[in-house]
């Protein structure tokens, strides 16, 4: 994954935010490039010719994006997805992987759907909701209940794409060009090899295997509003030493204006830093090869849902100091204002979270499933 990689992808995407925004999804093309900076490979297993990135680095690089626009953030945070189907079977990822390691897997897992046992596999049919990515993907999930495993979590089915109708309904205010469509499948019989559990235990052993995959899932969303309200911030700042309208002193001259960029900044930095340390601590733990504990995959979802939550204040403040500017539809702040507002609606980083990470801490039994 080279820088100049990276560099090109940042300005695809400023050059055509405005298209994602317009279509609803992020296209295919695009997509393509995203591979070819190594989005798609970040977590692939190096064993089937992957270069999987430590979670801070894949998470700065989505925080990046998201600050040019958050539904590509969104949309490139996916390439971390591989990691769920580090518990396929190795001959399973062996097929999956026999073209390369630039996998983009998209899914859709509810509401979880029943599923008929057919000889060596299920006959799935349904339709799954928020499938974010899904035009773009390689590979696309639906949750399927046939039989649960020890924690009552259901299966994943994976399927390729000409199996799957991708029902175009994502008509939303924020992160519109996500595509987070519905997905609808008709009687397609899935071998068992081709499922798996979501956050079930990997047939890979490599670090990123072993960094908790429930957790990474909500860290790589919450970044994205994290990206968003830097964006925000600092369009926010610059414009603060520019006279308005009316020809009132200017923003920054304003003690209130003053107060409140200082607070929102703090604010901003404080969330990040409190993130990106639980990171580290956590992927110390896993790279040293010993598990991560239930404490600290809790402090990574507390991390995300405080990120998420502050990000939206942040944003939200932005806003309001810009003042009636801010109101513009061509201006930026309406977009980030409505992205931003989609990431904590997420039920990885709505507010239950924060019961969760409070049981663990107090020592209590949390909610089934967390963290």
């Amino acid at each position: 994954m080279t820088q100049a990689a990276f560099e090109h992808v940042l300005a695809l995407v400023a050059a055509r935010r405005d298209e994602f925004d317009e279509k609803r999804h992020v296209p295919r093309d695009v997509v393509a490039e995203f591979k070819k900076a190594g989005l798609y490979r970040a977590s692939a297993p190096r064993r089937f010719g992957g270069e999987p990135l430590a979670p801070a680095e894949f998470l700065r690089r989505i925080e990046r994006i998201s600050e040019i626009d958050g539904s590509a953030g969104w949309v490139a945070s996916f390439g971390s997805s591989l990691i769920y189907l580090a518990a396929l079977p190795l001959e399973t990822q062996a097929q999956l992987y026999a073209d390369g390691p630039d996998v983009a897997f998209a899914g859709g897992l509810f509401p979880v759907q029943p599923a008929e046992r057919v000889g060596n596999g299920y006959r799935v049919h349904g339709r799954w909701k928020f499938a974010s990515g899904c035009k773009g993907a390689d590979l696309l999930g639906v949750g399927i209940k046939a039989g649960e495993d020890r924690a009552g979590r259901p299966l994943t089915a994976v399927l390729r794409p000409e199996q799957v109708e991708i029902v175009e309904n994502w008509d939303v205010i924020g992160l519109r060009g996500t595509g987070s469509h519905d997905l609808a499948v008709d009687g397609i019989v899935v071998p068992q090899e081709w499922t798996f559990v979501r956050g079930g235990a990997p047939t890979v052993d490599e670090p990123l295997y072993r960094y908790p995959a429930v957790a990474y899932a909500a860290q790589v969303l919450a970044v994205v509003g994290l990206g968003v309200a830097r964006a925000a911030l600092d369009h926010v700042i610059a414009e603060g030493g520019r006279s308005g309208f009316t020809g009132a002193p200017r923003p920054a001259d304003r003690p209130t204006f003053r107060i409140g960029v200082g607070r929102a900044e703090a604010q901003l930095r404080s969330a990040r830093a409190f993130f990106y340390e639980a990171t580290q601590e956590v992927w110390d733990t896993v790279e040293r090869g010993d598990p991560a504990t239930a404490h600290q995959a809790s402090l990574l979802r507390l991390a995300s849902v405080h990120l998420a939550q502050t990000s939206f204040d942040v944003v939200r403040s932005a806003y309001q100091l810009a003042g009636i500017p801010a109101i513009a539809e061509a201006g930026p702040l309406q977009r980030y204002l409505r992205d931003a507002s989609v990431v904590p609606q997420h039920a990885f980083l709505q507010e239950g979270i924060y019961d969760g990470a409070g049981a663990v801490l107090t020592g209590v039994q949390p909610f089934p499933g967390y963290p």
